[in-house]
């Protein structure tokens, strides 16, 4: 494999090599060579750097730490002037064991504990990776003063703008599927479709979604663990970049109107075993029974796995009633109002599993990990998932949901379910409790910066106290 990446490189006359990492809050890194300078020993040996300088890695007095390339896992940059490769790596420490805090390396363990189990020897994910685009934004943070403002050749709120009303935009939750113009953004979609393939990923699909104001929706294929976290990455930097150069802002946030629908990344889940999906069944949906008990993992350490799968103190602005998030745990075919939903296929050996309630924030080498773990658990434990839920959870009432199990409500919940419930993250081997605390302690942080900070609508509901 070496071989084929040095041709590849001479072939297509690569000027520069860039190594990617991601942190363990899923920020991506990087740190460029020119290509002279990248020799086959370094796939073997690595490039030295400073782990310190990285939040939530090493401390200062054990700093150093090795990019080691997977020369199975690069693209061409489509927008640097000069050829240059992008080559994903994993991270170790200087006596060449694994760096414990590297996600990337995180997946893979899970992927082994899959195969260890016998349960199936392949898992494979297909996020839905949802995103606003707006023209611009700004806002400040600060003791007397604080504010955003976003703005938006389709917002809503913006109709009597002279220079961007075009006399054409989607309402409040009206962006589902409209026709250029009102769909303002095909054009800029399907570039990012273009160079996500010409970068050798699948595209599937791309439309705009309900939300007001630019919101978009990529799909892309499947893939396994870590495959599909690289591609997920991949992606963010990509579709970030066309943004940037057509004059556009592109977000991953989840809930940046206050208003209107949020973004999440929902993400199909199914298992394979010497070939055959051992999801398919006759049970539920055309489940198995093994797939209702993975379901019943997921389930049962939701409000854990939300601190994976909704990192972010915005995260759970969209976890609420009234804007078709998915804040019930529970499961059902074809319902899109639950948090696990199972999709029609005419196809039986594509039977899979939704979970919903995921976003974008969330750093992939640990969100679908984190999943993995838990439907491991439900298998292995036998966990029921109940019965399942085809009725629309959107039209009941508040105080009927109070009474149904729900994911967490803030991202401090979050944090004290997954505290508390851990144990089928580590026993598997694929988290340790270092990275558990670490990345708590990480979170905490966020949260307190947050809950310290006055809001706006605190103004309007308190100021007169």
């Amino acid at each position: 494999m070496s071989k084929a990446l040095f041709d590849f490189i001479k072939k297509n006359k690569i000027e520069f090599i860039d190594l990617r990492f991601t942190d363990i809050l899923g920020t991506n890194h990087h740190v460029t060579l020119p290509a002279h300078k990248f020799k086959p020993d370094m796939l073997k040996d690595g490039k030295p750097f400073d782990g310190s300088s990285i939040r939530g890695w090493k401390g200062i007095e054990n700093s150093d730490t090795i990019l080691v390339p997977d020369p199975a896992a690069h693209f061409i940059d489509p927008f640097r002037e000069a050829p240059t490769l992008n080559i994903v790596c994993d991270v170790y420490n200087t006596d060449g064991s694994a760096y414990n805090r590297d996600p990337r390396g995180l997946a893979r363990r899970a992927e082994q504990a899959l195969r260890k189990s016998g349960v199936a020897d392949t898992a494979y994910f297909g996020p839905e990776l949802e995103f606003f685009v707006f023209d611009e934004i700004s806002w400040e943070v600060g003791m007397g003063r604080s504010f955003y403002e976003i703005k938006s050749i389709e917002a809503a709120w913006d109709t009597s703008n002279p220079e961007t009303n075009i006399g054409h935009r989607p309402g409040v939750k009206g962006g589902y599927f409209p026709v250029p113009p009102t769909d303002s953004l095909a054009d800029l979609r399907a570039e990012i479709c273009q160079v996500c393939t010409k970068a050798g990923m699948e595209v599937e699909v791309h439309h705009h979604e309900v939300a007001t104001a630019g919101q978009c929706e990529i799909g892309t294929r499947l893939g396994q663990a870590v495959e599909r976290a690289d591609d997920s990455q991949k992606f963010k930097y990509i579709a970030k970049n066309v943004a940037y150069e057509n004059g556009k802002i592109l977000t991953f946030m989840p809930k940046p109107l206050a208003g209107d629908n949020g973004t999440g990344m929902h993400v199909h889940q199914s298992l394979v075993k010497k070939g055959r999906n051992v999801f398919q069944g006759n049970k539920y949906g055309g489940l198995s029974q093994t797939a209702l008990h993975y379901i019943g993992g997921i389930l049962k350490h939701a409000r854990a796995i939300n601190a994976f799968t909704n990192p972010t103190t915005n995260s759970y602005k969209r976890l609420i009633p009234g804007f078709e998030a998915p804040t019930i745990l529970g499961f059902s075919a074809h319902n899109r109002s639950v948090s696990i939903r199972i999709p029609h296929t005419a196809d039986a050996s594509q039977r899979r599993c939704e979970v919903r309630f995921p976003d974008a924030a969330a750093n992939p080498y640990l969100a679908f990990p984190a999943m993995l773990a838990a439907g491991l658990d439900g298998i292995k434990n036998k966990i029921d998932p109940g019965k399942p839920m085809d009725k629309n959870m959107y039209e009941i009432s508040e105080r009927e949901a109070l009474r149904l199990p729900q994911v967490s409500a803030t991202l401090n919940d979050a944090l004290v379910a997954l505290d508390k419930d851990r144990k089928f993250l580590t026993a598997s081997g694929i988290f340790d409790d270092d990275l558990i605390d670490t990345y708590i302690d990480l979170k905490i942080d966020e949260s307190k910066m947050f809950r310290s900070s006055p809001h706006p609508i605190e103004f309007d509901l308190y100021f007169g106290c």
